[in-house]
Formats: C-alpha cells, structure tokens, sequence
C-alpha cells in the first residue's frame, strides 16, 4: 500500500517537521498580524523613557512590555515591523534569484554549446566576488533602497539556482520522455517547462528552503552594517545594529531582535531538513 505524502514526510523526521512548522507559522503570524496588533508607532521617539527596561524588571512598565531603545522607541513595535520588513526582503530575494537561476539553468542545461557556457562563466564570475564587496559596489552606485538590498540578494544567490538547475537538465535530456516529446514535435520551450521542469524540481525546492535562512543572515549583516535598508525602515540588522553600543546597560534592544533571526533560520532551517528527506527517494523507499 503506497504511503501519503503527508505520512511519509512525518514519519521521515517527525519532530523537526513539526518543530519547524511551528516555528515557521509563528513567524508568518507575526509578518502578517505583527504591524496590525503593535502597540505603539515603531517610529514615535521619547527621549523622557530612553532605555526603559521591559515590564518583569524592577523599573518596567506595561506600556513597553519588552522596553525601549536608545531614543525611548517601542522594542516590541520595532521587532514586530522589523520582522515582516526581514521577512518580505528575504522571500523577494530568493523568489527573484530562483527565477533568474532556473531559468539561466534550464537555458544553459538544454541549449549546451556555447550559450551555456557563457551562462555557467557568468555563474562563475558571480561566485568570485566576495557577498560584501558585491553589496558595496551594488549600493553605493544605486543607493541603499529596498529594491536595492532585495536586488543585491537576488544577485547574489542566482547562481546556485543556475548551476544545479543546468547539471540536472543536463541529465533530464537524456531521458526517454524528452526524447519522446521532441520526437512528437514539441518545441523547445514544451519540452523545458511542461516536461524537465517538473521533474528537476525536488533539488530546487531544497536549495530554495535553505536559500531563505541564508539570505536572511546576508540581510541582518548588511543593515547592521549600514548597508541595508534605509535608517527610517525597521529590520531586524538595524535594530541589532543601533542596539550593540549598549548591550551593556540594556540588553533587550538587541535580544529580542536576535531572537526573531534565530526562530526564522532555525524553523526553516528544521522545515527544510524535512523536506529534503522526504523529497530523497532514499528516504521513499
């Protein structure tokens, strides 16, 4: 009797699946519903409650459950924009780099020859450049937008997309089934997304999870550096970014930031871990 699907995933790793399900519907949560149940404006400064401590310390108030920063702004209000703020930049990346990757993948794997050969060297001119000289060079020319940060990513991250994509297309052509759909007439672009498409995309969804914990990471070190986002939008490498300088006397404007980045890249971390088991035919046996 042919196992489900959903049975064959929760048996594969049980507890890192329900694990990081949990922690990844807790993040989408707070993406969509944080902004809406923020307490306070995530940008109102009051300089009178600078550095209040959250509500369960001696000197806390309920009106800042999780205190205030340097400029007696809202940590929680902050958080909970900076997370969907994280959130949308990091999914745009990897959305954007996918489609870029698999499509140059698809091109270079099917076509061969000297087009995908150029493709593959540009692939290979994108890894040579270190993340952090590519994200200097991208914004200081166009300036620290978030279409910019987004596009840095993106750029960054296509080339894994290109280069797995091409060696399984690579494979897939020499399949029956391509060569029985071209024998039928099909075109070229049938035979790539109606018919090796569907069947390279186990090992994409794989990259693509673990893309997201990795482009997530990139983006809370470019705005914690300064390279990010614009100072007046919140994201989760500014907040920790402009609370490091006082760590010491108030450790909650950087905490409780750094405890959004770890639940994200820990959940999808766990959830992609299960995934690429049950997508192993290893594992499906």
């Amino acid at each position: 009797m042919k196992r489900s699907m959903a049975s064959r995933l929760l048996k594969a790793k049980r507890l890192p699946f329900i694990a990081g399900s949990l922690m990844t519907m807790l993040v989408l949560l707070v993406v969509v519903f944080g902004p809406l149940v923020a307490p306070v404006d995530p940008a109102a400064i009051d300089t009178t409650k600078r550095l209040t401590p959250p509500a369960w310390a001696a000197t806390g108030t309920f009106e800042h459950l999780l205190g205030t920063d340097h400029l007696g702004r809202d940590v929680l209000s902050r958080s909970l924009h900076a997370t969907r703020v994280s959130f949308l930049i990091t999914v745009s990346a990897v959305l954007v780099s996918a489609a870029v990757g698999i499509t140059l993948g698809l091109l270079a794997g099917y076509s061969g020859g000297a087009v995908g050969a150029v493709i593959m060297r540009l692939a290979d001119v994108q890894y040579s450049f270190p993340f952090i000289v590519l994200a200097i060079a991208i914004i200081a020319t166009f300036g620290a937008t978030l279409v910019t940060v987004t596009a840095t990513l993106a750029a960054w991250g296509w080339a894994v997309f290109a280069r797995v994509t091409q060696a399984e297309t690579i494979v897939a052509v020499q399949r029956e089934y391509v060569a029985a759909a071209q024998a039928l007439g099909s075109g070229a672009a049938r035979v790539i997304f109606r018919h090796i498409l569907p069947n390279i995309l186990s090992p994409l969804i794989v990259i693509a999870t673990a893309s997201i914990a990795q482009v997530l990471v990139a983006e809370s070190a470019l705005s914690f550096l300064g390279l990010g986002v614009p100072p007046s939008v919140p994201s989760l490498g500014t907040l920790i970014g402009e609370g490091r300088t006082y760590f010491a006397i108030a450790y909650w404007t950087i905490t409780f930031p750094g405890l959004m980045i770890a639940l994200m890249v820990f959940g999808v971390n766990l959830l992609g871990d299960s995934v690429r088991d049950f997508l192993d035919p290893r594992m499906n046996g």
